[in-house]
């Protein structure tokens, strides 16, 4: 396994957000207006025939579940286990609306570790939190904004699946209105306030952007592609990290992990290279036994595995 950053841009490295959003706005508006009038009951019987049609037709996706559902499983997947991992995605779309709009009662949320989360609060100093596509980021979103004492901003890219993106954020502009883009020439200064001002800053480790630098991990007996920004942020800002993974556990159920991970990140300068894999690789360790947990909830439908080899 190699240690070596990997330099950007990469044509097969980017291949995740090179693939076309499916869903159209009208069909969201047309799922978003039955799930409120109607109820979160009408809206989960929809998500059978639409996870039935997206099964059939969205043949990368579906290959992607298969490569993935035989790895985790160690035994070929079948068809119906594509199914259930396609209907895991939906229900946590489907949750998004809800979540969003702080109907917390619907739903029962299982925290663990939660008391990592309220000592740092307690210190009134800025913390990162590094999650990941295994499960809902939307949960911790929605916590960040209705509850009061714990500030959050995130780093997302707003333009990719606009449609969704778009549509969600209009059900609570105040979630929207805490997004920080990270391709600006000011990302990192405002991230920096952000921490400096007590907020915890949340961002994803498991998927490869266009500008992104990269190191090679083991990752369910496999090399992949993980982003090194997250550890280089998290070195350069002296914050500590904090890890989360909030897991759809079925019907009504996410239990919501948080695990301390560093309380600070330093990277020796004549081993830099060598220290950014070491970290993300404990990362990946951690992402690995959540996913082995809640296997249909990997989110990330593209050849993970087939991505640009180390130049």
């Amino acid at each position: 396994m190699t240690s070596d950053v990997l330099e950007p841009k990469a044509p097969e490295a980017i291949r995740w957000s090179a693939m076309p959003e499916r869903g159209t706005m009208a069909s969201l508006r047309l799922l978003g207006w039955i799930a409120m009038r109607l109820g979160r009951w009408a809206g989960r019987l929809l998500l059978y025939p639409i996870t039935l049609y997206f099964v059939i037709t969205a043949s990368a996706a579906r290959r992607t579940s298969f490569e993935y559902l035989n790895k985790i499983r160690g035994y070929p997947a079948h068809w119906w286990h594509v199914f259930g991992h396609f209907h895991c995605f939906a229900a946590t779309i489907l949750d998004r609306l809800y979540l969003l709009r702080g109907e917390f009662q619907r739903f029962d949320l299982n925290l663990h570790g939660k008391e990592i989360l309220h000592q740092r609060m307690q210190t009134g100093k800025g913390c990162i939190l590094l999650g990941s596509h295994l499960g809902s980021f939307e949960v911790l979103r929605a916590l960040g904004v209705m509850q009061r004492n714990f500030r959050l901003k995130v780093l997302m890219n707003p333009t990719h699946n606009q449609n969704i993106t778009g549509f969600l954020d209009a059900l609570n502009p105040v979630i929207a209105s805490t997004v920080i883009a990270p391709d600006r020439m000011d990302t990192l200064l405002t991230v920096k306030e952000s921490l400096d001002a007590g907020f915890f800053v949340g961002t994803l480790g498991d998927r490869v952007s266009s500008a992104d630098k990269t190191t090679r991990c083991q990752f369910l007996g496999r090399p992949a592609v993980f982003p090194v920004g997250p550890i280089v942020l998290a070195a350069m800002t002296h914050c500590p990290v904090i890890l989360f993974f909030g897991l759809y556990r079925g019907g009504a159920r996410y239990d919501i992990y948080f695990e301390h991970f560093a309380d600070e990140i330093t990277l020796a300068r004549d081993r830099r290279a060598e220290e950014i894999q070491l970290w993300m690789q404990r990362y990946v360790d951690r992402l690995e036994h959540y996913a082995r947990i809640a296997p249909y909830n990997w989110f990330n439908f593209y050849p993970f595995w087939n991505q640009a080899p180390p130049r």
